[in-house]
């Protein structure tokens, strides 16, 4: 009896150390919202766990000077969405295809455990890197090979500092543009990123080292994306827009963005966007003749509430029987159109026909958004 007795008060002792040790350990730990934003001259850091993906690319477009406080909730925050899974995550790279253009493609990433997001897509921007085993036959990688992103600063204007190493210097002067598209796109993905701004070697860049391209105010989509400046076109009367484009490369069919200035109708924006769609690119490429000929709007496009209605001539089908619409074409329009700032979504329609198919059957019976399509198939 005394044993058992011995034995229930060692127990209880134990059972009081353990507790005791536990709320000494829980004590020192912090949650999230009890962690404090970092201050305004705080370091860089590449920690951007809260940087927000956008919605399949209004990828693509939108903001924060300090970096974005923690306590998000997860649904908030990047690498958390429901494209991914427990090891891969989906990311939109801007690579380099055969003919020197800066075009999206999808890339299935391994799910990184800081969350480093920001980081890590850069990463798999860099020649030589973790994205050369991907790559789909004709693509490269546009930042020089040995390039190193340092660390990251969100500021809450919507900047992201990039703070690279010295090797970034090394690329040619004819692709600096390039690899200023392929940064700035890759990286206003994410939704609080509006435009970059770079550092090399912790020391702030005016200027791209090489060809002087200005950066003071930092680099946006706004600055177009493989800008073309077709000739003969009125410059007060045009607007610079980006229009996508299917091109059939080597291995599959992915969509080209095309920055030119088109004639604008500011009563009806709309509807010139998407005449100069139709109309094709200013300039010549061996990109894809994807609308048939005839193709037009048979009324104005409505436009209320993000979403834009359009209403086509049966010449947009590739089926008027069965009322089916090329996947392309469809991909092309939505691409294009949801690039506008105010479109959130397309609805199209085609006269005399009560429904609008796509090539598998499935009928489009709600508006189409930018992440019910995609620029290519995943890599």
């Amino acid at each position: 009896m005394k044993i058992d007795l011995a034995k229930k008060y060692a127990g209880v002792v134990l059972l009081s150390l353990l507790l005791l040790v536990g709320c000494g350990v829980f004590e020192g730990e912090q949650t999230l919202d009890q962690i404090d934003a970092p201050p305004e001259d705080a370091e860089l850091t590449d920690d951007l766990e809260n940087i927000q993906e956008g919605d399949a690319g209004e990828i693509e477009e939108d903001l924060e000077e300090d970096p974005v406080e923690e306590g998000e909730s997860e649904e908030d925050t990047i690498g958390e969405d429901s494209a991914n899974t427990a090891d891969t995550v989906t990311r939109v790279l801007y690579l380099l295809d055969q003919n020197g253009l800066v075009v999206p493609q999808e890339v299935q990433m391994p799910s990184p455990e800081s969350k480093e997001v920001a980081k890590q897509v850069l990463e798999y921007l860099v020649q030589d890197g973790p994205v050369t085993s991907m790559l789909p036959s004709g693509f490269q990688a546009v930042l020089p090979a040995g390039t190193e992103i340092i660390d990251l600063n969100l500021e809450a204007d919507g900047t992201l500092v990039v703070n690279v190493s010295e090797d970034f210097t090394t690329y040619e002067a004819e692709n600096e543009q390039k690899i200023l598209e392929s940064m700035t796109h890759t990286l206003t993905q994410f939704e609080n990123v509006d435009r970059v701004k770079l550092w090399i070697e912790g020391e702030a860049q005016d200027a791209m080292p090489v060809n002087g391209t200005p950066l003071t105010e930092g680099y946006s989509r706004a600055n177009g994306i493989n800008v073309h400046q077709a000739g003969g076109i009125d410059l007060m009367e045009s607007k610079a827009t980006t229009l996508y484009f299917p091109m059939q490369g080597d291995e599959m069919v992915y969509f080209v963005p095309i920055t030119q200035h088109i004639p604008m109708d500011e009563e009806n924006s709309h509807q010139s966007v998407v005449q100069a769609l139709m109309n094709g690119p200013s300039f010549d490429l061996p990109l894809q003749h994807f609308i048939n000929n005839g193709s037009q709007l048979a009324s104005e496009p409505v436009f209320e509430d993000g979403i834009l209605s359009l209403n086509f001539n049966e010449n947009i089908l590739s089926n008027s029987a069965k009322g089916v619409i090329a996947d392309e074409v469809m991909q092309s329009i939505v691409l294009t159109l949801t690039e506008q700032e105010d479109i959130d979504a397309v609805e199209v329609n085609v006269e005399n026909h009560e429904e609008v198919i796509s090539e598998s059957g499935q009928p489009y019976t709600e508006p189409v958004s930018r992440d019910m399509v995609t620029p290519t198939e995943s890599i």
